[in-house]
């Protein structure tokens, strides 16, 4: 797999948008699954995803079982973690993310069979039409440039099979506490992959929201 010099400054500013994040040790607790702040919308996520997995399969195991996956931003390897137990093999699962230490974690994490590059996803030397799902999680919502969005998105379209799927689960607004993350509401979504069919569904409460209610109810 070859990479060539990053197109632009967005590659570094993501770097250090999750640096300043690093250095709020309460941000571990608030994205822990013994949170039910965070518990539910992760049960949440991995139900839609067996939906959808569903829908595109049906019944058929041995389909599902063949299915390639790449995951941009696969960050410390949950979701690919969440796929192979949904029934993918974990030698048709790929994930590429920016950040080292997390990278290491996903590693760590995965089983020697799942494919992992390091670095960034635009530098990928990868076949078009490879991919039967490309899935990007909490991406796009922390790239502030939107020429680097719209290059990442297309690539992102070139790896899918015609017959695939983008997988998207991001935020749909603005949080106006975190100026490094921003909204990509559906038009945005849309006008990324003009060429797409969409199924959308709103599924997570905000965060903050989420938050105050499960000191409620869990």
């Amino acid at each position: 797999m070859s990479y060539s010099p990053p197109p632009d400054n967005e590659v570094q500013a993501v770097r250090e948008r999750y640096a300043r994040r690093a250095i709020d040790h309460s941000l571990a607790w608030r994205y822990h699954r013994l949170n039910p702040a965070a518990l539910w919308p992760a049960q949440e996520r991995e139900r839609a995803l067996a939906r959808g997995l569903l829908e595109h399969c049906g019944q058929d195991l041995q389909r599902l079982a063949a299915l390639r996956v790449l995951e941009v931003g696969c960050g410390s390897g949950g979701n690919l973690l969440d796929l192979q137990r949904l029934g993918l093999q974990p030698h048709n699962l790929y994930g590429v993310e920016l950040l080292q230490e997390r990278h290491a974690a996903a590693r760590a994490l995965l089983p020697p069979a799942v494919t992992l590059w390091q670095g960034d996803a635009l530098t990928l030397d990868l076949p078009a039409a490879h991919f039967d799902l490309v899935l990007q999680s909490t991406v796009f919502s922390s790239l502030l440039d939107a020429d680097f969005q719209s290059r990442l998105a297309q690539a992102m379209w070139r790896w899918l099979k015609p017959s695939g799927c983008i997988v998207w689960y991001d935020f749909t607004v603005n949080n106006p506490r975190n100026p490094d993350v921003r909204g990509v509401p559906m038009a945005r979504v849309r006008g990324l992959f003009p060429n797409g069919h969409f199924k959308a569904e709103r599924l997570t409460l905000a965060p903050p929201i989420a938050r105050a209610v499960s000191r409620i109810h869990p």
